[in-house]
This record gives C-alpha cells, sequence and structure tokens, in this order.
C-alpha cells in the first residue's frame, strides 16, 4: 500500500442514509475501486468504515507530499509516481513512509470519530481514558490502528531482497513518526476550575507536524546496503559510519532514519520519474538558482485582487472594500 496517485482520483459513492445491507454492498463496492492486493480487499471488505478511511488516507499522505516539497525540484507531482514507486530513490523512500503514517494517522482517528465497527477510543490501562466518553472525549486509538495496519500491509522478514527490507525499514519509519507525536492531554473537571478530578487521554498531533519531521528525515536520508551479520546468520541493511572513531564495520541505521540505495536523478528535465521544473513558480531570493537547475528564470507582473480596508459591522458580518495591487511572479525557463 502506497500513494500511486490514482487512488486519489476515485470518487467513492456516498453511503447516505439507507439499509444496513445497501451500506454493506456499498462498502464492499469502495473496497474494490482502491488498488489493493487481493489480501488487502478481503480485509477492506470485513472491515466497514475502512474504506472510507483509505481514501482519507490517501488524500491527506499526497496532500502533506506536496506542501513539504512544494518548493523543491521534484514536487510530489502524481505525474511518473508509479515508475518512481519501482525504485530505490530518496523520494520513494518519503513516500513509503508519509503513506504509512497517513494511513496510521487516519485509522486512529476513524476509530475515535466512531467511523470504524471495530474500534473505538483508546483505552490505555495507564490513563482514565475509560470514563472519558462521560466528559464528551475520545482517544485517538493508535494501538488499535499500529496493530491492525501491520497485519493489513502483511510485513514479513524478507530473506536478502534488499529492496524489500528497505521498504518495509521505512514504513516503519513513518509509524513511527505517528507513535512519537502521541501525546496525553488532560482536563479538569473540579470545582472552580482545580483537578480533584481530572480525565486523560491520548491525542495524535496534527499531521503537519509529522510531515515536518519527515521531511527532516528525508533531508538526512542514509544510503544503505546489504551486508551478512556472521552473528545471526542473516543479511541487514548496512550504511555508512557516522563517527571517526567507530569501528571500521558499517553501521546498520538507525530505525528513525530513512533509507534509499541508489542516487536520484536531477528532476531538471520532463522523464517517467517527474515532468521537471520548466514554467514552475519560484522565489528569486529563495530557491530559482537550485529549481530552474541554472537555466534562469522568467519574470511577469499581473495585477492580483484582494480585501482590504476590512471593518466588522454591527452586530455580525465584516465589510471589505476590493483593492488591487501588482505582484511579480518567478517561472523557470524550458
Amino acid at each position: 500500500f502506497s500513494l500511486t496517485g490514482k487512488e486519489a482520483l476515485t470518487h467513492f459513492p456516498s453511503l447516505g442514509p439507507s439499509t444496513n445491507s445497501a451500506q454493506g454492498k456499498v462498502h464492499v463496492k469502495q473496497c474494490d475501486l482502491l488498488k489493493l492486493s487481493r489480501k488487502q480487499k478481503r480485509l477492506c471488505r470485513r472491515e466497514p468504515g475502512l474504506a472510507e478511511t483509505l481514501r482519507d488516507a490517501i488524500r491527506l499522505g499526497i496532500m502533506e507530499c506536496q506542501y513539504q516539497f512544494r518548493s523543491e525540484r521534484w514536487n510530489c507531482s502524481l505525474e511518473g509516481r508509479t515508475s518512481l514507486l519501482k525504485r530505490g530513490f530518496k523520494e520513494t523512500a518519503f513516500l513509503y513512509a508519509v503513506s504509512s503514517a497517513a494511513l496510521t494517522h487516519s485509522l486512529a482517528r476513524a476509530c475515535s470519530a466512531g467511523r470504524m465497527e471495530r474500534c473505538t477510543c483508546d483505552d490505555s490501562p495507564d490513563l482514565e481514558n475509560r470514563k472519558a466518553w462521560q466528559w464528551g472525549v475520545c482517544g485517538d486509538n493508535l494501538k488499535y490502528s499500529t496493530k491492525f495496519l501491520k497485519k493489513f500491509l502483511g510485513q514479513k522478514k524478507i530473506g536478502k531482497d534488499l529492496r524489500a527490507k528497505v521498504d518495509i525499514h521505512n514504513t516503519n519509519v513513518g509509524i513511527k513518526a505517528v507513535k512519537n507525536g502521541l501525546k496525553t492531554t488532560c482536563k479538569c473537571h473540579g470545582v472552580s476550575g482545580s483537578c480533584a478530578v481530572r480525565t486523560c487521554w491520548k491525542q495524535l498531533s496534527p499531521f503537519h507536524e509529522i510531515g515536518r519531521l519527515l521531511k527532516l528525515r528525508y533531508d538526512d536520508a542514509v544510503k544503505v546496503f546489504s551486508t551478512t551479520n556472521d552473528a545471526v546468520g542473516h543479511s541487514e541493511l548496512a550504511g555508512p559510519q557516522r563517527h571517526s572513531h567507530s569501528p571500521k564495520h558499517p553501521a546498520s541505521p538507525r530505525s528513525t532514519d530513512l533509507v534509499y540505495v541508489e542516487d536520484s536523478p536531477s528532476f531538471c528535465r520532463p522523464s517517467k520519474y517527474s515532468l521537471g521544473t520548466a514554467g514552475r513558480t519560484c522565489s528569486r531570493e529563495g530557491n530559482c538558482d537550485s529549481m530552474c537547475c541554472g537555466r534562469g528564470y522568467n519574470t511577469q507582473s499581473r495585477m492580483v485582487t484582494f480585501s482590504c480596508h476590512c471593518q466588522v459591522q454591527w452586530c455580525c458580518y465584516v465589510e471589505c472594500q476590493q483593492c488591487m495591487q501588482e505582484e511579480v511572479v518567478y517561472s523557470c525557463k524550458q
């Protein structure tokens, strides 16, 4: 399961108010519309609400990827996504991580929002979650989300297949990023705001924070190769040493590192991986030189309309004038 871009273009029929039988048929149809393996489709059909959650996760992951790479040569466009996923680039590593993070996040939120039939609020035994519903709050169920996700993705140890190990590693980096953003939120119910009575629940970080963390992981991604661990007798991922005083044998990447196996193309010119950067808008003081790959950039002036001189009118609305100003746009040359 990863972001190919095709799934986000699929419009699902709305469930709407109808009988359970009709809802069930629509749910099965939604599962069939998604690009899933046979096992994943079987799990999807057995889990009402999952198809909608998968669609939400795909949209969430694509939007966050495009936001994080909006100023880069590769802007996470849907064009070339299928070819990119077949390679072991840094960009592929990010796609696997953001896909699994979006699915983990969306599943946990769907449970707490009551959109899934087989899970509900988080019920961690070390918190007062079991009473939280009385106060109208519901913890995000990351425990169920991660457990179901590993079953859904069907992760298993792959012998000497380097690429499979890399994909599983990057998928787990995404899941771990969501886990690291899980916070305990508490609410006081005592007299005059005192904490004589307190309810606590688990709450996920906004997905933008997770996306920002994964982008930092991308910037520091580690190139790896496969090496045999003589002690345990199987192959492992290995990368360059981080410290000069370390032993000569290669170091294993950290569980939080994004890893890749081959250097990325420049993404400057159109290829099967992207449309290139010609025509892309850029910031003259910021990234034009890099994004335009030395080809230079065009400068164009245009008039834009915006709301101005806004005033609050009694009682309940805001009145604005329409103003115009000149805006300079820079775009990469062909």
